[in-house]
């Protein structure tokens, strides 16, 4: 069965990011539908379809094209959850402070007392307590 499989999928597109997503979506829609609406549960039978489309595809060059213009509009979202999770993973040892003139982000080592910080975007200097 694995080998015929292997061979069904071979020179088919596959999963990617965008078919992720899309499965995603499709199950949280399709269980909303389940409760709130039956047009969210077809919307999301059809984003299934779709998704099931693109990972059986042989048009490799126009999945591939989707993905990248699915990444290119999500990277602002996926870099502030990467963002948000490396502040997360570091809280035990660094404080992060805002410059009050530009809004920058800056990290400090927490344990320092109290600290000159200056800001490497503008050059503002501002005292804070790390």
């Amino acid at each position: 069965m694995k080998a015929w499989f292997q061979r069904f999928m071979s020179g088919r597109y596959g999963s990617d990011q965008f078919s992720m997503f899309l499965s995603i979506m499709a199950l949280v829609l399709l269980i909303l539908g389940m409760f709130v609406s039956g047009i969210l549960y077809y919307v999301g039978l059809a984003v299934l379809i779709y998704s099931y489309y693109r990972m059986f595809s042989r048009n490799i060059q126009k999945r591939y094209a989707e993905n990248q213009w699915y990444l290119a509009r999500s990277s602002a979202v996926r870099g502030w959850f990467g963002r948000l999770r490396t502040r997360f993973a570091q809280r035990g040892t660094y404080r992060y402070f805002k410059c009050p003139h530009c809004k920058q982000s800056i990290r400090i080592p927490k344990g320092r007392g109290r600290v000159s910080i200056t800001c490497p975007k503008c050059g503002t200097q501002f005292i804070r307590k790390s």
